[in-house]
């Protein structure tokens, strides 16, 4: 854990001269490190003389050493049965408090004490799998928890990080908690649960079309957990309860490694628990769902899919325990073992603190090593280092121009300022792809002023593309000027800002990086991504064809409000420009019912292929059935690219979640394309 601490001098008042005020700043950096002997037993004793901690090679001097002595010991089983549970009348409930009680590093409260964090991702659970998991959480409580163990339960519902219960070894209080969240609270008596409470960290837009889809907004919201847990010096066991954690093509890659540093930083360890349990799903899908159809069913693609998109659902889970030194509990139906296993892998362990030498806060990795003098077979276990503090304050020009070069280059990302980006791909010739890139984020958390009646808002953009070998292809280098009327300060405190690039790409993969700057705060937002663009010249089975693009708003070229563009030259290449206008892809894709649905793609032939009629169709599926069919699109191939335009009407589809299928069909190879796509229709 890292701690910033300020310091204040102040010189005394003298008659002839001002008074004046020297600052400087020091870090406190907090290890927690478990020291054992050949057989694993934790080795008592030791003093700040019997440690050496270097911090990039440079000595550092330690502040204070304290001993964790955790006790193995199981607490007898709580009697209480979960019916019996006494329901805390409305008058004395417990509000829910807004974060974590902090406390000094003297402070005995949690000392040699084990400090257990249930979290319940109830946005990423299905209710079935919020029922096992509470109650799992219950059963670890009444008959597997520790003497030494204290939990706290946090959730998280999809707008805000709320802390249920501080930490805490009162078992008939977190009993009561979790039948709280199992069956809902009824303070008012009349049999109807009621609806959550206000009170908990803020988190993001609630209820905003701008985080819908995307995993971002899980892992934001485990990070904000994360922080929570910081001010404690201790090691801290989060338990991630889950159902996966996937992964759309619509994530930042920037997220998951911003909270798996903020992790590190906070000395918590994070341990995924998968809600699900032990699935057993056939190849082809359960009774709940229509027969699968197409040629993928023969083939075994179908199936193959199916089993991928599970496994991919985990993947992240375990990419976050990993690089947080917790274990992972997939496939099986006893969660609470995952509990137990995540809590008896802390060991009694040592808190060592020191002020590191490292005062620039340049956001670099300080890499740490701990060793203890005169036990040369001790196994120490410990974080390998922590990412320093990145301080954005009042620059001049160059120092501004540096301060984004610097942060473009930081394996740190940060992620003040949320966005969502689209990287799509057309054919310009057979060699080259034009790749356009569209990058959202919400106008509310830009730090425009209407009372002070600014006229502008700066924004500044730079990033850069990279090859599958780390070399840098493309980059760009941008500054938005966006003038500011009251109409347009009342669209943009409501409506996302839509920046538009491009580039021109041989086939590969890549790695795109983008920031965005907020000129007058600071502030700084980063997205990452990988995307491939693929050689379509080695297509032989199915269509070749672009990126679909999905959008539902056209708007001018000049419109620098949610359509910025970079060069005109990129504009004229770009094949979603067109008469002046330009069609803004839906990123978020979350369309309104009164607007209707614009696709727009390219199908690609090769010279001298037959030439044959081609047709195009959109479907809505919904819980696996289809609920909406669009008229065919036929058109007759007459030149290598043929684009395609279709405009489907979302008047009369019921709001709701469903899956956008793009079917294309050409006729006269002999050939087909499915693409789905998740989207949201609303009001």
């Amino acid at each position: 854990m890292v701690t910033s601490i300020v310091l204040a001098t102040l010189v005394a008042r003298v008659p002839v001269a001002p008074q004046a005020t020297f600052r400087t700043s020091t870090t406190l950096v907090v290890q927690a490190v478990t020291v054992t002997d050949a057989d694993g037993r934790p080795i008592e004793g030791l003093t700040a003389s019997d440690f050496v901690v270097t911090e990039d090679g440079v000595p550092q001097t330690l502040s204070f050493v304290e001993f964790q002595k955790l006790s193995d010991a199981l607490a007898p089983p709580l009697t209480i049965a979960p019916g019996d549970t006494p329901v805390i009348p409305s008058e004395v409930a417990p509000a829910v408090a807004s974060g974590i009680a902090s406390t000094r590093i003297a402070d005995a409260r949690y000392r040699d004490r084990r400090l257990l964090a249930f979290y319940f991702d109830m946005a990423g659970m299905s209710q079935a799998d919020r029922a096992r998991a509470i109650a799992s959480a219950d059963r670890f409580v009444r008959t597997r928890m520790g003497q030494a163990d204290l939990v706290a339960v946090l959730t998280y519902g999809g707008a805000a990080v709320r802390v249920e219960q501080d930490f805490t070894d009162d078992r008939v209080r977190l009993a009561e908690v979790f039948q709280r969240l199992r069956y809902g609270e009824d303070r008012d008596g009349d049999g109807i649960p009621d609806p959550p409470l206000d009170e908990g960290t803020d988190f993001g837009q609630d209820a905003s079309a701008f985080n819908v889809f995307r995993t971002d907004r899980q892992l934001a919201a485990l990070q904000t957990a994360v922080s929570l847990l910081k001010p404690l010096p201790e090691q801290k066991t989060l338990l991630f309860f889950v159902s996966g954690l996937g992964r759309n093509g619509l994530d930042n890659q920037a997220q998951l490694t911003a909270t798996v540093n903020a992790a590190l930083r906070a000395n918590v360890s994070i341990n995924p628990i998968d809600a699900r349990g032990l699935v057993a799903e056939a190849p082809l899908g359960g009774a709940d769902v229509p027969s699968p159809f197409g040629l993928g069913l023969f083939t075994g693609a179908v199936g193959l899919a199916r089993r991928d998109g599970f496994a991919a659902s985990q993947d992240t889970l375990y990419a976050v325990a990993k690089d947080t030194s917790g274990v992972a509990l997939f496939d099986d139906n006893d969660l609470a073992r995952g509990i137990a296993r995540a809590a008896a892998a802390v060991k009694s362990y040592y808190v060592l603190g020191y002020y590191s030498t490292h005062t620039a806060k340049d956001g670099r990795f300080r890499r740490v090593t701990v060793r203890v003098t005169g036990h040369p077979s001790a196994k120490l276990v410990y974080r390998h280092g922590y990412f320093g503090d990145k301080v954005f304050e009042k620059f001049t020009g160059t120092e501004k121009e540096r301060q984004l070069e610097d942060a473009l280059m930081l394996d740190n990302p940060i992620t003040e300022i949320p966005m969502a980006m689209e990287v799509d791909y057309f054919q310009i010739n057979p060699n080259e792809y034009f790749v356009p890139v569209s990058l959202v984020m919400p106008g509310d958390a830009l730090s425009f002023d209407r009372d002070r009646q600014m006229t502008h808002v700066e924004i500044d953009l730079i990033g850069e593309v990279k090859d599958e070998g780390g070399v840098t292809v493309q980059n760009v280098r941008d500054k938005l000027d966006i003038p500011l009327s009251a109409d347009r300060a009342a669209q943009l405190a409501s409506r996302p800002l839509q920046y538009e690039t491009g580039f021109t790409l041989l086939p590969g993969e890549y790695t795109i990086k983008l920031l965005a700057r907020d000129a007058d705060s600071g502030r700084i937002g980063t997205f990452q991504s990988a995307f491939v663009v693929p050689n379509l010249k080695r297509e032989v089975t199915a269509v070749r064809m672009s990126s679909i693009v999905l959008g539902s708003q056209r708007v001018a070229l000049d419109d620098a409000l949610f359509a910025v563009r970079q060069k005109i030259v990129a504009d004229a290449a770009n094949p979603l420009v067109s008469n002046g206008t330009k069609l803004l892809p839906g990123v978020t894709r979350v369309f309104s019912a009164s607007r209707d649905l614009d696709v727009r793609f390219d199908v690609y032939r090769m010279e001298g292929a037959t030439n044959g009629p081609l047709l195009a169709f959109v479907s809505l599926y919904q819980d696996g059935r289809m609920r909406f069919e669009s008229e065919p699109l036929k058109q007759i191939v007459t030149s290598i690219v043929t684009p395609f335009r279709l405009t489907v009407p979302l008047v009369g589809v019921a709001p709701g979640t469903y899956d956008c299928q793009v079917s294309i069909l050409d006729l006269g190879q002999q050939k087909v394309k499915f693409w789905r796509a998740p989207i949201v229709v609303v009001p």
